[in-house]
């Protein structure tokens, strides 16, 4: 059965889809054309009449393949069923990827052993979903004098977070601030 879904379509949008799809049915222009069946048998190289005439004969659309080949490459098909099987591809592709985001978990030089265990947890927990962690260090007023003190901080957790994630960027300094990068374990 064939589908004038575009017939129905203000010119921009015709020419919207057209920029961005495969040119469909009345929409492909040059003539000859290289056919092909929708079971993958060639046809050989016809006439662009010819071509919309065996389409419309079995039902088909006439999808243009190769638009940069000479001649052209069209096969017939079913191009709503086309469009929808594309669309639940991508849909389950999207599904399928996970992306993985960057957590910050930010510490002071002076602080205390529950505040410590409280961030430290929270940093294992986005390790095992499989994020990475950038671990920063906040210096306040006259404690930038002594970032020994950070640094070691910043040692002791990448010490409790080993058996969850690798260091992959070092500590450094950018002003009142001093980050590095964890990141998961490849399971």
């Amino acid at each position: 059965m064939r589908t004038d879904w575009f017939s129905q379509m203000t010119p921009s949008e015709v020419e919207d889809i057209s920029d961005k799809r495969a040119r469909v049915n009345d929409q492909i222009r040059i003539s000859p054309v290289r056919l092909i069946q929708d079971d993958g048998e060639q046809i050989g190289i016809v006439s662009i009449d010819e071509a919309r005439e065996r389409a419309e004969a079995r039902g088909m659309d006439l999808v243009e393949v190769a638009a940069e080949a000479r001649p052209p490459v069209v096969k017939m098909m079913d191009y709503g069923k086309y469009r929808y099987e594309e669309a639940r591809a991508t849909r389950e592709a999207r599904k399928k990827q996970h992306t993985i985001k960057v957590k910050e978990v930010k510490f002071r030089p002076g602080i205390e052993e529950h505040d410590y265990q409280f961030k430290v947890n929270h940093a294992k927990r986005f390790l095992d979903e499989g994020n990475k962690v950038k671990l920063t260090m906040m210096f306040r007023g006259r404690q930038i004098t002594h970032p020994e003190i950070g640094l070691e901080v910043l040692t002791r957790v990448t010490a409790d977070l080993e058996e969850f994630g690798k260091v992959e960027s070092q500590p450094n300094m950018e002003g009142r601030i001093m980050s590095m990068v964890v990141g998961p374990l490849k399971t």
